[in-house]
């Protein structure tokens, strides 16, 4: 992987093409972590809701500022979505953590969620954060290696409510 031509992005219009891409990679209404505000259809619309998530306008109810990066390679392919959370929520600091991030199910196992996370790490700093909580399915062995690759240190594993995980496992990496 040549890690050079790569960059964390945030959403855009000119990413249309790689972004759609990347989307048809998944099944059909499935939860892609990174993606809670592009759901709509108008991609358009979810680009600008995005961007102002990140400031802390339209927010629904209960939800947090976050800012939305895209993992783009050569400037046109989407490879990786990453969501990273101002705040934890009760339901964020039990299970959904800080950051939440997905790499394109054909380009998983090269390292490129590693080095998303090692990115958004960075953001996080220029944010002000001192330490971001990340978590995981406890099946999801893979995750749990990028997160540690990082600086990830296991805290504890809780019953999950989100259907389909069992255990979650969150970790905290300070910055």
């Amino acid at each position: 992987m040549d890690r050079d031509d790569l960059q964390l992005a945030s959403p855009a219009e000119t990413l249309r093409e790689g972004f759609l891409s990347f989307r048809a990679e998944f099944p059909a209404g499935s939860q892609v972590p990174g993606l809670s505000s592009m759901n709509t259809g108008d991609f358009v619309r979810d680009v600008r809701t995005a961007l102002d998530h990140a400031n802390g306008i339209g927010l629904p109810e209960g939800w947090v500022p976050a800012h939305t990066f895209w993992l783009v390679r050569d400037g046109r392919t989407v490879l990786g979505v990453l969501q990273l959370r101002h705040a934890l929520t009760p339901f964020l600091e039990s299970e959904g953590g800080h950051i939440g991030y997905s790499v394109r199910p054909s380009e998983r196992g090269k390292g490129y969620a590693t080095r998303m996370l090692a990115m958004a790490l960075t953001e996080a700093r220029r944010l002000g954060m001192k330490r971001v909580l990340i978590t995981c399915d406890r099946e999801n062995a893979a995750s749990a290696r990028v997160i540690q690759k990082n600086g990830g240190k296991l805290e504890n594993e809780v019953a999950s409510q989100v259907p389909g995980r069992a255990v979650t496992q969150r970790y905290w990496i300070g910055l």
